[in-house]
């Protein structure tokens, strides 16, 4: 078996001008924070709202908090964004005492897990008497339609625009028209990424049997690889293929697969061992296991134990079953840590 750095292909530089992220093989990631915010605030700078009973405008970007990145592994692009913004507008009616009223549009969930037709956007208007009402019930049938217009446009941009130049042409090609494009929210209609559950012991109130169980993975990667690829969110996003709330730090909380995981980090020490609280939706209400994920790196690769106690024991076989399928191949598959050179 090679070492890392050692007949490896991944880690060879071929002759090429800039000899960098050979094959895409290896993970890079950009903030897109910076320029998401400076673009939504170009694309709502005193927008016209088409009408033909009121003078509508959105104004400007009064708030634009959260964040997004764009990634890059193994010549795949996968996007994470999500934002909370608020906008202004104003207007009056044409046939109106043309007195000009303000209002806000707030848009709370902007994110790669939503669609933008499904986008909630909220209208209010400050001065609720008749024209000032009449006006928000425009806005309401015309002015979401812009919104939703000028938010595809972002999501294009960032897709399309920031991320040129992430996916680099191998060697003796001059592009990379053909790489496949991620976002971390696949097509639910086509990819159910839910763990496989035992339908059975949902009840409460009873003592629970528990079970314990090691398992023990090798990966080709660092320890310290591995440790971000459990504890940032853009990675795991990556692997779950699904939207991610996680906190990693001491008593911060995750959710993984639409909320059927979740739990609370114990302890974190980078690149050696996680603890965490741990639980499936459909265990009894309030049991929680304790997973401890110990990180140890060897000579030529990575070895991961896991020891996971109080498990239910009717759910012992469906547990370590979902560890294998959707932690661990998935890992392997998203990242490249499968991947053994002898």
């Amino acid at each position: 078996m090679a070492k890392w750095g050692e007949g490896d292909p991944r880690w060879i530089v071929e002759e090429r001008p800039d000899a960098t992220n050979v094959n895409n093989w290896h993970w890079t990631e950009k903030n897109a924070g910076p320029w998401s915010q400076e673009r939504i605030k170009e694309l709502f700078q005193d927008q016209k709202v088409d009408s033909d009973e009121a003078e509508l405008t959105i104004k400007e970007v009064e708030k634009v908090d959260g964040e997004a990145s764009a990634s890059n592994r193994k010549g795949k692009l996968i996007f994470f964004y999500e934002w909370d913004l608020v906008l202004k507008w104003e207007g009056k009616l044409k046939n109106g005492t043309d007195r000009k009223f303000n209002g806000k549009i707030k848009v709370p969930n902007l994110s790669e897990e939503n669609d933008v037709s499904e986008l909630d956007i909220q209208i209010s208007v400050k001065d609720e008497d008749e024209e000032g009402l009449k006006l928000k019930q425009i806005m309401h049938k015309t002015g979401k339609d812009l919104v939703r217009s000028q938010l595809a446009k972002y999501i294009s941009g960032l897709k399309e625009e920031f991320s040129k130049g992430m996916i680099l042409p191998k060697k003796g090609e001059t592009k990379a028209d053909s790489v496949k494009t991620l976002t971390s929210g696949f097509n639910k209609a086509k990819i159910n990424m839910e763990p496989i559950f035992n339908k059975e012991n949902k009840q409460t109130g009873l003592k629970i049997d528990t079970k314990t169980f090691k398992q023990t993975q090798k990966f080709q990667c660092t320890a310290q690889e591995f440790y971000d690829a459990m504890t940032r969110i853009e990675m795991v996003t990556a692997f779950t293929r699904g939207h991610v709330k996680l906190d990693p730090v001491k008593g911060g909380r995750f959710e993984l697969f639409g909320g059927n995981i979740s739990g609370k980090f114990d302890e974190l020490v980078p690149g050696k061992k996680i603890v965490k609280q741990w639980r499936y939706k459909q265990w009894p209400e309030g049991h929680f296991s304790t997973v401890t994920i110990r990180i140890e790196q060897k000579n030529d690769h990575t070895e991961v134990i896991l020891e996971q106690v109080g498990v239910p024991s009717a759910e012992l076989d469906v547990t370590k079953d979902n560890w294998q399928r959707y932690y661990w191949d998935s890992m392997k598959q998203a990242f490249g840590f499968g991947v053994f050179f002898t």
